[in-house]
């Protein structure tokens, strides 16, 4: 029992030394890769940059302890800062020490409600995301953090969290263009994307082993903050007007409980709880991925409670809400990362660095980081999908377009609840909308298949409706009108039988009309049947008086009431 809540526990008494050194390196490399991003990601949620650090000690502890994936890699992510800084912005000034005090009450309410989704096993919830709506919000998000990124590229100001607002800003500000950063930052975004396309292939051109290049082609933002900090702070570049990161606090995080403020917690917390649903969804994605290549096994609602508590321990440590992140927990992986322990060398190493080098960052051009945002964000904007989709299914692709529109148009918290309640409402519609088909015999088998798409065998006193959805109050009006529809179109009909093959659930409303069904189609002559009932449907129908009333018979297979109801003599 302790090990479900304790994951630690099943790995940690069968730790070897081979997997100490595979996790120690994983760890190192993890630690020299996500700097860059740690802080990127703070500055892109409008916090100051040692937020950044801090979210990437205490949560990766907490999540080594608690959660089930041995390779992910927990932390800021793009996504979640963009939504904390939307948030943010609505109930405090950037910059101000209110802002940073709300920071810490949403990641103690996303961690809060993480935990408590867990405990209470509702990691099914995350089923209400669609891969569409999660594809088109990934997109969007992606294109507005790219826009808001390039006022960063460009020196100048520009304000806003949708695309409007923002390229209005853009628009008002682009003569103010400051060219020492613009050629700054050009030249790191043109490298970064140099080393993604084509550095490891060049690497390997040169000799170096398949994985060795892989992993050093990844190193292409370590590279740009070391050359470009240097550069900095041998050009004066800050003198000259190139916004740097700037003095951060050395030391480890300060420990604290956030603020207890009513109000403010009313004002987060539907964003602490799109922030925990988004988060959970991007995080359990990768961890199940990764899993499976090693047949690992994940368990959703325990990632849950590993989540919150690595929430909560950023809430106390001044840090940031944080997930799993998809680049560092692939820079993990491929690092090769055995077990959490990798997570817990990186926050030492990530400890080392804001304990003892943080006045080395000080002179790193905020240019530098918007680059690494923009080409590590892109990545997320899936073309393809959005193709295939189209093709596809246009109910689906309207669910994604409107998700885009509308995180674009209005914001990231309007696009997630819009994407999410449209994709409920066609889910609704489908399946209120039952497809049912009239089946008959294929000749000389006991198969039976559509009238209507093969040649089949079928008697003009029966017909045999498959049912191919679940019965439930949204659909059981839509069944009434079709098997009245029927009824009333063939005068001869004597029996019906419902193939339930394809049925898992009926509920009361579906078990009334049912009730209601049996009871016209016996004033109108017709005897109803069912046939292919499944055991589990079947017990909760043998709780109610149903079978006792049913004017026909329940069969265990459509072949077997096809032998009792059909009359050799009207076959067709």
């Amino acid at each position: 029992m302790l090990k479900r809540y304790l994951p630690i526990l099943s790995w940690l008494p069968h730790y070897t030394r081979r997997l100490a050194g595979a996790d120690l390196l994983a760890g190192v490399i993890v630690t020299v890769m996500v700097i860059p991003q740690s802080l990127a990601y703070a500055l892109l949620a409008g916090l100051p940059a040692v937020v950044g650090l801090y979210a990437s000690l205490l949560p990766a502890v907490a999540y080594a302890l608690l959660g089930t994936s041995r390779t992910l890699a927990v932390g800021p992510v793009a996504i979640i800062a963009l939504m904390t800084g939307a948030a943010l912005s609505e109930v405090a000034a950037p910059g101000s020490t209110a802002y940073l005090q709300a920071a810490l009450v949403l990641s103690l309410l996303s961690g809060l409600m993480l935990a408590a989704m867990g405990l209470l096993r509702l990691g099914f919830f995350a089923n209400f995301l669609s891969h569409p709506v999660i594809a088109g919000f990934l997109s969007a998000s992606a294109v507005l953090i790219a826009i808001s990124q390039a006022a960063h590229l460009m020196g100048i100001g520009a304000s806003g969290y949708n695309a409007l607002e923002l390229v209005v800003s853009l628009s008002g500000e682009w003569r103010h263009t400051h060219w020492p950063t613009l050629l700054l930052g050009l030249g790191c975004l043109t490298f970064l994307i140099g080393m993604r396309r084509h550095g490891e292939r060049l690497l390997r051109a040169m000799k170096l082993p398949k994985g060795f290049a892989s992993l050093l082609a990844r190193t292409g933002p370590v590279v740009a903050v070391v050359v470009t900090t240097l550069l900095s702070w041998r050009l004066g570049l800050a003198e000259q007007g190139v916004a740097v990161v700037g003095a951060i606090p050395g030391g480890l995080p300060p420990l604290g409980l956030p603020p207890l403020d009513l109000p403010l917690w009313r004002a987060l917390l539907i964003p602490a709880l799109l922030i925990s649903v988004v988060g959970f969804v991007e995080s359990i994605s990768m961890a199940q991925m990764l899993a499976a290549k090693r047949r690992e096994r994940i368990s959703p609602n325990q990632e849950l409670v590993g989540l919150g508590g690595a929430n909560l321990a950023a809430a106390f440590s001044g840090g940031m809400p944080v997930t799993g992140g998809l680049s560092r927990t692939v820079i993990n992986f491929e690092s090769g990362a055995r077990t959490p322990m990798a997570g817990l060398f990186a926050a030492l190493g990530i400890g080392t660095v804001t304990l003892a080098l943080t006045p080395l960052l000080q002179h790193l051009p905020i240019a530098t980081l918007a680059a690494t945002i923009i080409v590590s964000i892109l990545t997320l904007v899936d073309i393809p999908l959005l193709r295939q989709t189209w093709r596809y299914s246009r109910s689906d692709f309207s669910a994604m377009a409107v998700t885009i529109a509308l995180t674009l148009l209005e914001g990231v918290e309007a696009g997630i609840v819009s994407g999410v309640l449209l994709s409920i409402a066609l889910f609704l519609y489908r399946t209120s909308r039952p497809h049912s088909v009239l089946v008959g015999r294929i000749e000389g088998t006991e198969h039976f298949r559509s009238i209507k798409r093969h040649e089949t065998e079928t008697v003009s006193h029966l017909a045999m409706l498959r049912i191919d959805e679940s019965l439930y109050f949204a659909n059981a009006r839509y069944l009434e009108d079709t098997l009245y529809t029927l009824v009333a179109s063939r005068p001869e009909l004597e029996h019906v039988v419902l193939i339930c093959s394809a049925v898992n659930l009926i509920d009361a409303s579906a078990l009334e009309s049912l009730e209601a069904i049996n009871a016209r189609l016996e004033d109108s002559g017709v005897t109803l049947h069912l046939a292919e009932v499944k055991g589990p449907v079947m017990d909760r129908l043998k709780r109610s008086d149903f079978l006792d009333d049913l004017t026909g018979r329940v069969f265990l297979s459509t072949y077997a009431a096809w032998q009792e109801l059909r009359r050799p003599s009207e076959a067709t």
